[in-house]
């Protein structure tokens, strides 16, 4: 007859086993703790791979950012040269105004003086006819004539003496050279004497300076 023999279990066998089971578990635990921080750390060293340069992708860098400070470099160019037409333009605009307002002011300042410039002349040639309207006025009553003469002989020089303060002065012609450029030969006759062939024999009209400047030719007869 067989004996049969009863498995004694040891009592502390369970605890090894669950000790093992947590030492394993805590393996897998540390484990997957270093793979996380391996794929952690990853980006950190793909970080580092992109720090490092490329030469080329540096001279581009470098490239691009000359073209935007030149290209700011020519807007800002664009913008001074911008203002100053617009400076010289305004100052061309105002110069033109106040020139075209000068014009206008001259210009009717010389129509003013073309239409008074006569006046102090006027003025001062009124006593000579009132001179002359007295004269007039006594003809009449005065019976001798050398009184008459001598009062129109008066108003003469006192006229003759106006036009020399105003500057005009007679052309001396008779028996003077013909002078084309202060005479005008109006005819020629035969020369009284030898000594008038070629020169002024006769006066028809006399002629006037004003200032130096010829404003009537003297009309005269030469002798030939």
């Amino acid at each position: 007859m067989t004996k049969k023999t009863d498995k004694v279990e040891d009592p502390a066998r369970p605890s090894a086993d669950k000790a093992g089971l947590a030492g394993e578990k805590n393996k897998k635990a540390t484990q997957q703790t270093k793979k996380t921080s391996s794929k952690a750390k990853k980006p950190k060293q793909e970080g580092k791979k992109i720090d490092v340069k490329d030469p080329e992708e540096e001279v581009k860098i470098e490239k691009e950012g000359k073209e935007q400070a030149e290209a700011k470099s020519e807007e800002k160019n664009a913008r001074t040269e911008q203002e100053k037409f617009e400076e010289i333009n305004n100052k061309y605009l105002r110069l033109a105004a106040e020139y075209d307002n000068y014009r206008k002011r001259t210009l009717k300042e010389r129509m003013e003086l073309t239409k008074t410039a006569g006046e102090d002349i006027l003025i001062n040639i009124l006593p000579v006819i009132d001179d002359f309207e007295r004269a007039l006025g006594s003809m009449d009553q005065v019976k001798e004539i050398d009184a008459v003469k001598e009062g129109v002989q008066l108003i003469y020089n006192k006229f003759k003496e106006f036009l020399k303060q105003r500057g005009v002065k007679e052309i001396e012609a008779k028996e003077k050279d013909f002078d084309t450029d202060v005479h005008e030969a109006i005819t020629k006759i035969p020369a009284p004497d030898e000594k008038l062939k070629g020169k002024v024999v006769d006066v028809i009209e006399k002629g006037y300076y004003l200032h130096e400047k010829v404003i009537r030719f003297s009309k005269v007869v030469i002798g030939e």
